[in-house]
């Protein structure tokens, strides 16, 4: 089958015909519909990830059809269109039976721990656990943004900050996590503000329906963030993963505002020295948050289904799997609004 392979850190990806995986008692292979290129993607090229051992296949926002089922599988056969959550965890550990299924102690992620979907076909172990079937409805590029960016917005929006209607959200990013939490939240019915340092980027979230944005390059984000909501906003996301956005969306804060950290503090951002006068003063509660849980789907799905959300304006770009190097390159510098699918992987 045909392959992007990262053989070198920062190199192009190779073009390659390898071998078709073998399907997992648990799992199965799936032929690829569509699947993101995402930030997370980027660390792994950039040999920030340590998971990763060359050579590999990339890729983590997949959806696909059920292709080969292992012997061990009962909710799923060959033709089911499917959608998976980044994380694949066991099911039966007790993280997983407290319904915390992304912190499974020995859980699968494809792309990163396992050859991902930067591929004509993926396999997918602990399939009964993890996979959800992909609505009829449903454009398959849309539908792999739901792998990881829409997912761990929905999760840190609504299941660790709580997100409330009428509540002031700053977002600290504008790329694929940071528009998928405007427009969640604004599905929920909050108050967006969005910060980059992009002006095109800024534009394009305000065409989306921010209620206002900032520019960090040009002025005093937290600043101008207390100055919009009257006193700080109640919830702020951080999605980029560097300290400079960590100490401005925890600045960002209200008294008693709740902060989520959805970036990945990778590589040597790994390491922050955080304002910890401010969490304390402020009361402020700080959220990791990582991936989503599959049982959360339905909640998400239903929105969607519901027609209370479009999340079509993610979608700037659907490329060719030839194009997954330059796309990585890309995230070296601010990139362009929106985010990249790869929906061919002929050429």
């Amino acid at each position: 089958m045909r392959a992007a392979v990262l053989i070198g850190y920062r190199a192009p990806l190779d073009l390659a015909d390898v071998a078709e995986p073998d399907c997992p008692a648990d799992g199965v292979v799936l032929s690829v519909l569509a699947c993101g290129i995402c930030r997370s993607d980027w660390h792994s090229w950039t040999g920030a990830d340590p998971d990763v051992r060359l050579p590999h296949i990339p890729g983590h926002e997949y959806c696909g059809v059920v292709e080969e089922t292992g012997p061990r599988v009962t909710r799923w056969t060959r033709g089911d269109r499917v959608i998976a959550p980044f994380i694949l965890a066991c099911g039966q550990c007790p993280a997983c039976a407290s319904g915390n299924q992304t912190t499974c102690p020995t859980q699968v992620i494809p792309g990163f721990t396992h050859p991902g979907a930067f591929a004509e076909r993926i396999a997918v172990p602990r399939a009964d656990h993890n996979l959800t079937r992909l609505p009829e409805t449903m454009e398959p590029a849309l539908a792999a943004a739901l792998g990881c960016r829409v997912t761990t917005a929905w999760h840190g929006l609504t299941g660790r900050a709580a997100l409330q209607p009428g509540e002031w959200l700053a977002v600290f990013g504008t790329g694929g996590i940071g528009l998928s939490a405007l427009l969640l939240a604004k599905a929920i019915g909050a108050r967006v503000i969005m910060v980059d340092v992009v002006a095109e980027k800024l534009a394009h979230a305000a065409a989306q329906g921010a209620e206002a944005t900032v520019n960090a390059a040009t002025e005093d984000a937290p600043a101008a963030i207390r100055e919009i909501t009257g006193g700080g906003a109640d919830v702020a996301v951080e999605a980029l993963g560097i300290a400079e956005t960590t100490i401005s969306a925890m600045k960002s804060l209200r008294k008693l505002g709740r902060m989520v950290q959805i970036g990945m503090p990778a590589g040597t951002h790994s390491q922050m020295t955080l304002p910890m006068d401010v969490l304390y003063s402020g009361q402020l509660a700080l959220f990791g948050t990582r991936g989503m849980p599959a049982w959360r789907y339905p909640s998400l799905l239903s929105l969607i289904d519901a027609g209370r959300v479009d999340l079509t304006p993610l979608i700037a770009r659907r490329v060719a799997l030839s194009a997954a190097s330059a796309e990585l390159a890309a995230f070296d510098h601010p990139a362009p609004p929106g985010v990249a699918v790869i929906t061919d992987f002929t050429r």
